[in-house]
């Protein structure tokens, strides 16, 4: 009964058109703002902070950048921690080689940076899509891991690619303990993802669903094709690109080429999947049950293999892990197609018609 909108009335297009037009769903947002901003640093240990918010963060910024690609503009990617390590090794050669450039500046500019190779393995998507489009996207992956390993300017002449990063401040304000590094990376997130909501619901997000839907029939209808889909491979490996900055610089710490694998590809577009394609929630959904599925299982299945008498070691849980991806995936694919994002929108909606079963 408390999920209504009896009474609230709109009044102009502008009121009718914000993002959360529902009185309760700005309540809502503000008490979760404040929990994240205010309650968490007050109750929350440094390992919280370590080991799980601030990976949660990173990732469902990265999931973020996928989506609008494959869930928004309807191009298939396998090149997200390629797209991460340029974001990276980017930031990184910023504060080395520019003295006294801002950190958030060296983000940003990695971004771009990132988002220039991502138009570069994008113009593909121009003659091809689907899997063809992945494979031709894959080839980032190979091509961007191989690149800094090579060449040893990357990595300020590492052997072995490898880079510690440099300490982040923040207009004067030293980002050292993991509650401040928390608080960066979740103000950097909320910014970005604002961002991309608006983006979404304009005229290029407009664009980038038609695209996805029917491209002939958007082509038709005066959207430029080239145009649409570059600038979807470039918003998208910007974001993934500022998320490889924070992997690097606020979780991390250091950081090889072979850190950015495809298995870290594979498990971003896995956070899309199960938390939802094509929705900015499903991003921070999927990306918290990817990373808090296994802390679960850890805890879980070796006290209830003890309990059972059943020879689990660390390899079997391991195992069980990847089964599981491999099921719940499966699941949503075929009953929910949309994942958890959908499943709490459908929440939302029986919420407001309680209790007219309709």
């Amino acid at each position: 009964m408390l999920y209504r909108e009896a009474g609230q009335f709109k009044t102009s297009y502008i009121a009718d058109s914000q993002i959360f037009p529902i009185r309760q769903d700005r309540i809502g947002m503000a008490i979760l703002l404040a929990i994240a901003f205010v309650g968490i640093p007050l109750i929350g240990s440094e390992y919280w902070f370590s080991a799980i918010l601030i990976p949660f963060l990173v990732f469902a910024l990265a999931a973020l950048g996928l989506n609008i690609l494959t869930g928004y503009a309807g191009q298939l990617s396998l090149g997200s921690a390629a797209f991460m390590a340029v974001g990276a090794y980017a930031a990184y050669n910023f504060q080395l080689r520019i003295e006294g450039i801002p950190i958030v500046l060296s983000f940003i500019l990695a971004g771009g940076c990132a988002a220039l190779v991502g138009i570069v393995f994008g113009l593909p998507s121009l003659r091809i899509k689907g899997f063809y489009l992945a494979v031709a996207t894959l080839a980032a992956q190979f091509f961007v891991v191989w690149a800094l390993t090579k060449f040893s300017w990357f990595s300020n002449n590492s052997s072995s690619g490898v880079i510690s990063t440099q300490k982040i401040d923040f207009f004067g304000i030293d980002i050292n303990s993991p509650v401040k590094k928390y608080l960066f990376v979740l103000g950097i997130v909320c910014v970005m993802a604002m961002l991309a909501k608006n983006l979404v619901r304009s005229s290029t997000g407009r664009a980038w669903m038609a695209v996805r839907d029917m491209d002939v029939a958007a082509e038709v209808i005066g959207i430029q094709l080239m145009r649409t889909k570059l600038l979807a491979f470039a918003v998208s490996s910007f974001f993934c690109g500022v998320a490889g900055a924070l992997y690097a610089f606020c979780y991390l710490g250091s950081v090889e080429p072979d850190g950015f694998s495809l298995d870290l590809s594979f498990r971003i577009l896995f956070m899309i999947i199960i938390g939802g394609v094509g929705s900015i929630l499903g991003a921070f959904l999927g990306s918290a049950f990817i990373l808090l599925l296994p802390i679960f299982l850890d805890n879980v299945l070796p006290p209830l293999a003890s309990f059972l008498h059943l020879p689990f070691t660390n390899a079997t849980v391991s195992h069980i892990q990847l089964m599981l991806f491999g099921g719940l995936i499966i699941f949503f694919l075929i009953v929910e197609p949309h994942g958890l994002a959908r499943l709490w929108q459908i929440t939302k909606e029986k919420l407001r018609l309680w209790p007219f079963p309709h």
